[in-house]
């Protein structure tokens, strides 16, 4: 549970209500430590995120321990203890988790702690393992794919069947 003053200061309760617009945007939100990054590297990392449709924001831990439990986003807090990046998607947040795992293997000050996925709490192996599985785009191609093979071979066949018979025909 979030420490809350009995009277909050305007410009605390403002950044509050900033940090629960902010996350009210995203579904999925993923805790990480970036202390010893540098400001380069915690750059590339946005640049990156940004290229999967995610944002990473560093938060304060108490303003965002409060947000989340106004947004009725539960057992967060745990995560939100130290230099704290919150790392927020939409959608194909295991795509997200997969880029801040590869980024965490050149950069080992970076380390993910655990993540809230559609009100889910996943906790560093779990979501460590749900950064390799395939995304959804992903398994749409692997899906069509494996669908279109057998429809390509059958129009294959009918098409060579149809070409026997307009010969056999002609002779």
């Amino acid at each position: 549970m979030a420490v809350r003053a009995k009277k909050i200061q305007p410009a605390k309760a403002q950044a509050i209500e900033e940090a629960k617009k902010t996350f009210a945007d995203y579904s999925d939100f993923i805790f990480a430590d970036y202390r010893g990054l540098t400001v380069e590297q915690i750059t590339a990392l946005r640049d990156k995120l940004r290229e999967k449709n995610a944002v990473l924001k560093v938060v304060k831990n108490n303003f965002a321990r409060i947000a989340f439990e106004d947004m009725k986003v539960e057992n967060v807090a745990d995560y939100l203890k130290g230099p704290t990046v919150v790392a927020m998607a939409k959608e194909d947040s295991n795509e997200v988790a997969k880029v801040l795992f590869d980024f965490a293997k050149d950069a080992p000050a970076l380390a993910v702690k655990g993540a809230s996925i559609a009100n889910e709490i996943y906790d560093q192996a779990k979501i460590e393992a749900y950064s390799k599985v395939p995304g959804k785009k992903q398994l749409y191609a692997m899906l069509m794919s494996a669908m279109n093979g057998p429809a390509q071979k059958l129009a294959a066949t009918l098409k060579a069947y149809a070409d026997k018979k307009a010969a056999e025909g002609a002779n």
